[in-house]
């Protein structure tokens, strides 16, 4: 990550301001982020004089690091941020991440022979909104009788949490903005990952082995790939806050899980045990006051952990690198935003599809599946609102998406669904991301990014994750643009949509009495070809197209085709007046020839869906 890429916050430049400061052989005082009551909470002032102080009022050998960094290394404070405790906790676990939120971290080190090197200055990087921003900070933090008030190290002379926390207030607007959150969030910050969250409660991950065993998996192969992990026990209610349960946990406090093993019995411990191997998870508290006191102590089997733990944090460091060994993917990005607008077809801001009228109001963006089959990984991210906790509105929105299956040509915003599937729905919740991993057929879909009530306005991130390039771009137009052209060859007049539901009886093509069977969909000089069925004289496409017509005199013709190594067969083939007039609903229909022998009935139905209208952003 080079510095070009990384955007300096509130245009603070990091060298430039360091170099000033020593050149006037000053220490940095930060006029974004003050010394000040203001820094620390937005509702009031702080309960207790707090004295700023910089780590050489407050040790004589201050340092970044001690002895490296690693997870055992932090205490939180007196905050309610322990998710943001826990993320760091899963952070020092990986060197090539956290070595991007610390840059050039040798260099920001304090150097005890070039004492005059030394300007009072740090930076630290986080991942906001898909975009790298670099934060600087100045060293002085918040004490109460000489000790830090909020995140600490086990080592008095270490400072490379405190100072993190910091940074990542400053962001937030002030330190009480940390107060309470999720540990997901705060590592997607620090490395762009791709979150999802599990809930226990609602699977049954506590009785039934066989999920247990295939989460294990799951949950293995996230670790060894570089991914991060964080558990909690979610109140049931709010006085049931910070209880610890029988076996020692925390309810409504984070945990990072540090290490995951299957352990493999010895010879001697098989004659009582079970199983051949031992499911082991190991987990930190950043809280440090109290810990696990079931079985195995400070680690406990997956069986356990399952069974005492509501809901899990995963959040994937997605490989998008061509030189791996591991699975790679295709990534695309978009930036959007809902925003308000009276007028229907401005309108970007339509609420979930609960809300039949405006949901389409909403932006929409199309992709491709070109393989029979794609996993698709689906993650949105709306913009922190943190920084609105001074104004009373920081919390998050109850956002979601839809994915619909669309027609293979769909180039055009959509208006009306008729045709069109509702192929999955994300969960909606108040969280910053929601992420939905699918797999999906070939064909093109639409995402639809929403909020869960309408009227809402707010910024967003939507990356798609595919095995092959994806296409994913946004449809803004209602309908075909005019150009010169159409002077000639005249303007569209009428929209149809076609859906081929299937087909049913026909002639066999082989000695097994199967076929291979595939349509096309041809209108004026467009053509939409499903994939190729094998195998079947019964064939289900579920193929769509939409069609914007000059000449609406001309039927809409679909054939049928077997494929063949040789040559494609003829199967018969139906013409659509496809007119406003005509039903909506499926219709089956008898194949016929072409040609000469266009009157000539042929063997086998097809069951289409045609919906026509001369109003061109009406479908």
């Amino acid at each position: 990550m080079g510095s070009s890429s990384v955007k300096p916050f509130k245009d603070q430049k990091y060298q430039q301001l360091k170099q000033q400061c020593i050149a006037k052989g000053e220490l940095f005082e930060d006029p974004e982020f003050p010394a000040s009551d203001a820094s620390l909470f937005y509702s009031g002032p702080p309960p207790r004089k707090v004295e700023w102080k910089r780590p050489k009022e407050l040790c004589e050998d201050p340092r970044l690091f001690v002895n490296g960094i690693s997870s055992h290394d932090l205490h939180q404070g007196k905050l309610g941020n322990c998710w943001f405790v826990a993320a760091c906790s899963c952070l020092a676990l990986r060197e090539n991440l956290w070595q991007k939120v610390i840059p050039n971290f040798k260099e920001q080190e304090w150097n005890q022979k070039k004492p005059e090197r030394y300007g009072g200055i740090f930076h630290f990087h986080f991942w906001c909104l898909g975009e790298w921003i670099d934060v600087v900070i100045d060293d002085r933090l918040p004490t109460v009788n000489g000790e830090l008030v909020f995140c600490s190290s086990k080592d008095r002379n270490e400072f490379w949490s405190a100072l993190l926390e910091k940074a990542y207030a400053k962001l937030a607007g002030c330190y009480e903005a940390l107060d309470g959150g999720n540990t997901a969030e705060a590592i997607i910050d620090f490395t762009g990952a791709v979150a999802e969250s599990i809930d226990m409660t609602r699977g049954t991950y506590a009785r039934d082995i066989s999920k247990q065993l295939k989460l294990f998996e799951d949950l293995l192969k996230v670790q060894r790939r570089g991914g991060l992990i964080s558990c909690s026990v979610v109140p049931s209610s709010p006085s049931d806050f910070e209880v610890e349960t029988e076996m020692g946990l925390i309810k409504g406090h984070s945990y990072s899980v540090t290490d995951i093993r299957k352990i493999r019995l010895g010879e001697k411990l098989l004659s009582c045990a079970k199983l051949e191997k031992l499911f082991m998870i190991r987990l930190r508290n950043p809280w440090g006051k109290t810990e696990w006191n079931g079985p195995w102590s400070d680690e406990m089997t997956f069986e356990d952990w399952c069974k005492n733990f509501t809901h899990v944090d995963i959040c994937r460091i997605v490989n998008t690198s061509i030189f791996s060994i591991h699975k790679t993917w295709e990534k695309k990005m978009m930036r959007g935003s809902w925003i308000r607008n009276a007028d229907p077809l401005l309108n970007r801001s339509g609420g979930c599809s609960n809300n039949k009228d405006t949901f389409l109001q909403n932006p929409q963006y199309v992709f491709d599946v070109k393989k029979a089959e794609d996993k698709v990984l689906v993650s949105l991210q709306q913009k922190d609102r943190r920084i609105y906790k001074k104004e009373g509105k920081g919390n998050n929105f109850a956002i979601g998406f839809e994915i619909l299956k669309v027609e293979n040509n769909r180039e055009y915003r959509m208006h009306k669904m008729h045709i069109q599937e509702q192929i999955f729905t994300s969960s909606y919740i108040d969280r910053r991301t929601v992420s939905l991993k699918v797999l999906l057929k070939q064909g093109r879909y639409a995402l639809i990014p929403t909020t869960f009530s309408p009227g809402i306005e707010t910024e967003f991130i939507l990356r798609l994750f595919t095995d092959v390039p994806s296409k994913l771009r946004e449809l803004t137009m209602d309908k075909p643009k005019p150009t010169c052209l159409d002077i000639l060859r005249g303007f569209p007049q009428r929209v149809s949509q076609i859906k081929i539901h299937s087909a049913e009886g026909l002639q066999s093509q082989d000695r097994h009495g199967g076929a291979s069977p595939y349509v096309i969909i041809k209108c004026e000089n467009q053509k939409v070809s499903s994939p190729v069925q094998r195998g079947t004289v019964n064939a289900v496409f579920n193929t769509q197209a939409i069609f914007y017509r000059r000449n609406v005199q001309r039927p809409v013709i679909v054939q049928l085709w077997h494929h063949d190594i040789c040559s494609d067969r003829f199967l018969g083939q139906v013409l659509l007046t496809a007119s406003p007039s005509d039903p909506r609903d499926l219709q089956t229909l008898r194949l016929c020839g072409r040609g000469r022998r266009e009157a000539e009935e042929m063997p086998g139905h097809i069951t289409v869906k045609v919906v026509s209208s001369d109003d061109l952003v009406e479908l």
